[in-house]
């Protein structure tokens, strides 16, 4: 029997390993927003940066298949879920979270989808959409949630797939430029515990994430489905809900 390569171990346990990440984006993104309803458990926003993170690393994870989708390599329903809940999404995002200065999370996830897809074609289809959702990204830096570097997290993830170990660097560097605020490495710089607990998370996740990825799950995950795509709008007005109470 030939021997492996060093990938394919990660192609076969990817499904139920993807579904406990996906399980673990939706929980550390749930934990996250519990602040937005109660402000005193502002501490949630340390393994909330968890959240993020493990929803690119599934995105890449998706486009690295080679069953990924059409000729182009991208699955037209995918990016369509997606636009599709980044549309639905906003008026739930705003109602929990009223001072938002960023758009709610697909879009970021959406231009994540194409300039990774466009990483792992070589077809000029692929090329033009990514280039183009490239340039959004940076246009709309200020307004996208987690900015440009959010949007290429999914790219970042998809090399550290695709290449050694030491490439696994990439998506470290770039969750912690997806997260930056001034503020916080202002209080970084003067020793402040919660700011270096912030900033380690954002170095943690993605090695966390692809750590589990390359491992099988010792237990059965249930799979996650497309109700998830739902959960995104409907817990925003759950928590509203609960914060009126």
């Amino acid at each position: 029997m030939p021997s492996s390569s060093p990938q394919q171990p990660l192609i076969r346990s990817r499904d139920a390993a993807l579904d406990l990440i996906k399980w673990l984006a939706l929980l550390t993104m749930l934990i996250d927003h519990l602040r937005h309803a109660w402000p005193s458990l502002y501490f949630l926003y340390v393994p909330g940066r968890l959240a993020f993170p493990l929803f690119c690393l599934a995105i890449a994870a998706n486009v690295a298949r080679p069953r990924m989708g059409d000729a182009s390599g991208l699955s037209a329903r995918y990016l369509g879920w997606l636009l599709l809940f980044a549309l639905i999404s906003e008026w739930p995002y705003r109602l929990l979270v009223p001072t938002a200065e960023s758009l709610n999370v697909m879009p970021t996830l959406m231009l994540g989808l194409l300039i990774a897809n466009a990483v792992q074609r070589t077809d000029i289809q692929a090329r033009w959409l990514g280039a183009g959702a490239l340039a959004t990204a940076v246009l709309a830096h200020e307004w996208l949630m987690f900015g440009a570097f959010g949007a290429l997290l999914p790219a970042a993830f998809l090399l550290a797939l695709r290449g050694s170990r030491a490439l696994w660097l990439l998506p470290m560097v770039c969750c912690l430029a997806a997260n930056y605020w001034a503020p916080f490495y202002a209080d970084a710089a003067r020793g402040d515990p919660f700011a270096w607990s912030v900033l380690g998370i954002c170095l943690f996740a993605p090695l966390l994430g692809l750590l589990l990825l390359r491992l099988r799950p010792p237990f059965a995950v249930p799979p996650v489905r497309r109700w998830a795509y739902l959960f995104y709008p409907a817990h925003f007005l759950v928590l509203v809900a609960l914060r009126s109470l």
